[in-house]
């Protein structure tokens, strides 16, 4: 086995980068694979000498890959899945080279400028039949503002080909892979939150312009996400609010999140969410604990530290203070 690794797993106080190497036959392309992404299989499509290199980067867990290697298959099994792990969303920008992706029925070919979707929590495969190099955005799929069924009937199509807004989106994703290696850790998880928020945008476009838009009931509760996210500083935004604004029953609202997150549940992890983004970043380090709470709908400060906690694991304020002291800069040795 032959793979040159330049980075490993991050420590406290690294830069973005998650993992970086260069595969110099199969078996070394296996373990860059491995420690790059969920569980994955993979197989080589030729006999003879195999290359890859992956350099992957993690911006408040959404993780920007580049990855150029030579033919193969990865393939993402339901025996994988049963592992256990996070649910992400991976969004892949062709680059040079091409393939093709199998999830939910579908296939979609990968062609130089090819946008497409795909789901870690469901069997997926990825196959190219000659050397390519693609962008690879994952990111957990609760930064998506739309339910996992609804971008469900988006995986393993060519997104945004029919419009303006698919164009911008390209640009921008090639344009980010480019610069975040430059930036610094906090300009980078501002520009891949960015991204992720344009990437909803064009997903809410395919899905209310194609033939094969979710239901009604998929598409409501979509708006719904949207207003909470859009009202997430109100402290006066719960169910009884929800349902006036869409002009609904409080009980209609419940059964539109059945068989999900209850609507206080999702109101309440958009918060913490929220909340821990504002903490870690130190731009905002100056902001007390307590305001950065009452600014995201915490108004009880007590309550605010028992929600977080029981979330997070830490109370706020331990959590600022870890999140900070990896982005701090180094000091220089005296001479």
């Amino acid at each position: 086995m032959s793979a040159d690794t330049d980075v490993g797993a991050p420590k406290a106080g690294d830069s973005p980068m998650l993992h970086e190497g260069t595969a110099r036959d199969f078996d070394g392309w296996r373990s860059l694979v491995s420690d790059s992404f969920v569980p994955l299989e993979t197989e080589p499509q030729r006999r003879g000498g195999f290359t890859g290199r992956i350099s992957a980067r993690d911006y408040d867990a959404v993780v920007m890959s580049h990855i150029a290697a030579e033919p193969h298959a990865v393939l993402r099994t339901p025996e994988l899945i049963g592992r256990g792990s996070d649910d992400y969303f991976k969004v892949s920008l062709q680059l040079s080279g091409h393939g093709l992706l199998i999830q939910d029925g579908r296939e979609v070919a990968l062609a130089p400028g090819t946008l497409a979707i795909y789901d870690t929590s469901r069997p997926y495969t990825l196959s190219f039949d000659a050397a390519f190099s693609s962008y690879v955005m994952m990111f957990p799929q609760s930064r998506v503002t739309l339910p996992a069924d609804a971008v469900g009937q988006l995986t393993a199509t060519a997104i945004g080909t029919d419009h303006s807004l698919g164009e911008v989106v390209t640009g921008v994703i090639a344009q980010a892979g480019t610069m975040l290696p430059g930036l610094t850790r906090s300009v980078g998880v501002r520009l891949a939150g960015n991204v992720v928020d344009l990437l909803t945008t064009v997903m809410v476009d395919e899905l209310n312009t194609t033939a094969e838009a979710v239901d009604e009931r998929a598409r409501l509760r979509a708006q719904v996400i949207a207003h909470i996210d859009a009202h997430l500083a109100d402290p006066q935004l719960r169910p009884q609010t929800i349902a006036a604004a869409h002009f609904m029953s409080v009980r209609a609202l419940h059964q539109l999140f059945e068989g999900h997150e209850s609507v206080a549940g999702e109101i309440r992890r958009r918060r913490i969410e929220r909340c821990r983004s504002d903490l870690a970043d130190p731009l905002q380090a100056h902001v007390p604990v307590a305001a950065i709470g009452a600014r995201w709908g915490f108004g009880d400060p007590a309550h605010f530290s028992r929600v977080f906690r029981r979330a997070v694991g830490q109370p706020p304020a331990v959590y600022r203070r870890t999140a900070l002291s990896r982005t701090a800069p180094t000091r220089p040795a005296a001479h």
